[in-house]
C-alpha cells in the first residue's frame, strides 16, 4: 500500500472516466496524517486497557468494543444478476452465493443490561470468497464487514477516535446506575435534536432509542476499496417482517437480555431478508476518504442494491453457537480481500487496535482463534 506522507488534507483527484461517473481506485487517494502511528498505538493500548479492566471485574476477557451479542445467525448472501460493471466488483460477482455468519451487538466493551440502550453493531463474515487476500490473511477465504446503525463515525479521524475511547476508558468501572443516567440523557437530547431536523453522532454514541435491533439499517461508516472503485456499504431490512420492526419499541425495563430474547423469539418461526447496498464514491471533495465524520451525499451517489442476505428460522442464540462466535471468532474490517481493503485514517487505526484486542481476548481466555472454512463449523 503506497500512501502519501502528508499533513491531513482532502486529496484533490479526479479519476472518474467518461464511461463512468465513479472515481477509480488508486493508492494516492489515501493521505497519511501527521503522527498517526503514535495515535494508532495509543488507541490499541487504550482498547487493551478497557479489556483488561473488564477482565479484572468479570474474570473473563471480552471484546473492547461490541462485547455483548444479541443474535448469532447463519444466513446466505446472494449477489444480484445483471449488475453493471462498477457494482460487479470483488466478491460481488453476479449470481454468486456465499454462506455468512451474522453477529448483532451493542457498542460498549461491557456486558450491560439492555435497559442501558446504546448504538447497535453488526459483524458479517462472508465464507468461501475467492481472490487475493490482504497479506496478513493469505490462505484464508473469509471477508469481514463491520457495521454500525449510524451513517458516520462520531469523529473525523483517529485523534477524535482516541478521545472517545479515553472517555469510555475513564468510565468503564462506573456503576450501571450512572451509565443508565447517561444513556437516558443522551437519548432524550438526541430526540430533541431529531425533532428539529438534525442529529448528533456524538450523542448517538452514548444512547440509542430502545428499539428492535432487527429493524435497524447498518453502515460501514468509513470507506473501503470496492474493486476498481471506492465505496461504503450498508445493510437494510427488505422483508416486510423486518420493516415492521423498524423503530418498534422493545421493553427493556425488566430484561437484562431483552434484545437477545427479541431476536430469538423472531427467528423461532420467521425468515428475514436484507438488502446489501453500495454507495460508490464519485467526488473526493464532497465524499472524502480521510474524514470519517462526513456523510457522503446520496444525491451525488445513491446506495444501490448489489445483493440480498436471507436468514431462515433457527436457534439464534444457542449456548454452543455463542461460545463459538463470541469466544473463537473475530470480526475485523482488515480481514479482507485486497479488492475490499479498508481505506482512510480511521480504518488504518482499526488495523492495529483490532488485532491487539483480539490477541488479548483470545490469549487471556485460553482460546485459539480460527477462520471457518465451512458454515458447518457454526453450531446449531
Amino acid at each position: 500500500m503506497a500512501l502519501n506522507n502528508a499533513v491531513f488534507a482532502s486529496a484533490d483527484h479526479s479519476t472518474s472516466t467518461e464511461d463512468s461517473p465513479y472515481l477509480r481506485y488508486t493508492d494516492s487517494i489515501e493521505v497519511v496524517h501527521v503522527d498517526e502511528e503514535r495515535i494508532f498505538s495509543e488507541i490499541a493500548s487504550t482498547m487493551r486497557h478497557i479489556s483488561e479492566l473488564i477482565d479484572d471485574r468479570c474474570r473473563h476477557a471480552a471484546r473492547s468494543v461490541h462485547a455483548k451479542s444479541h443474535g448469532l445467525l447463519k444466513a446466505e448472501l446472494t449477489v444480484m444478476d445483471g449488475l453493471p460493471e462498477p457494482l460487479a466488483q470483488g466478491l460481488f460477482q453476479p449470481g454468486h452465493s456465499y454462506p455468512v455468519i451474522m453477529r448483532f451487538s451493542t457498542n460498549p466493551g461491557d456486558i450491560l443490561s439492555d435497559s442501558i440502550s446504546t448504538p447497535r453493531g453488526l459483524g458479517i463474515k462472508v465464507l468461501g470468497v475467492e481472490g487475493s487476500m490482504l497479506q496478513e490473511n493469505e490462505g484464508q477465504k473469509t471477508q469481514d464487514l463491520v457495521m454500525v446503525n449510524v451513517k458516520t463515525f462520531p469523529s473525523a479521524d483517529s485523534a477524535g477516535f482516541l478521545e472517545g475511547l479515553k472517555l469510555l476508558e475513564r468510565h468503564v468501572n462506573d456503576s450501571d446506575a450512572f451509565k443508565q443516567v447517561v444513556s437516558t440523557a443522551a437519548r432524550t437530547a438526541e430526540t430533541v435534536l431529531e425533532a428539529v431536523g438534525t442529529e448528533s453522532a456524538a450523542l448517538k454514541g452514548f444512547g440509542h432509542a430502545q428499539t428492535h435491533i432487527l429493524g435497524e439499517t447498518f453502515f460501514t461508516l468509513v470507506p473501503m476499496r470496492y474493486g476498481d472503485y471506492v465505496a461504503k456499504l450498508c445493510l437494510e431490512p427488505a422483508s416486510s417482517n423486518l420493516l415492521d420492526l423498524t423503530d418498534k419499541h422493545v421493553d427493556t425495563s425488566n430484561g437484562h437480555s431483552a434484545l437477545r430474547d427479541a431476536v430469538v423469539d423472531f427467528f423461532r418461526t420467521e425468515e428475514a431478508v436484507w438488502n446489501v447496498k453500495v454507495q460508490l464514491c464519485s467526488d473526493l471533495k464532497t465524499m472524502p476518504i480521510e474524514d470519517a465524520s462526513v456523510a457522503w451525499p446520496e444525491d451525488l451517489s445513491a446506495y444501490q442494491t448489489v445483493g440480498r442476505i436471507v436468514a431462515l428460522p433457527q436457534d439464534a442464540y444457542s449456548l454452543a453457537r455463542r461460545l463459538y462466535v463470541d469466544e473463537v471468532l473475530s470480526f475485523n474490517p482488515w480481514h479482507a480481500l485486497q479488492a475490499h481493503r479498508p481505506l482512510g485514517n480511521v480504518m488504518r487505526a482499526r488495523k492495529k487496535a483490532y488485532a491487539a484486542s483480539s490477541q488479548f481476548r483470545h490469549a487471556t481466555n485460553g482460546r485459539s482463534t480460527s477462520e471457518p472454512a465451512s458454515i458447518s463449523e457454526l453450531p446449531d
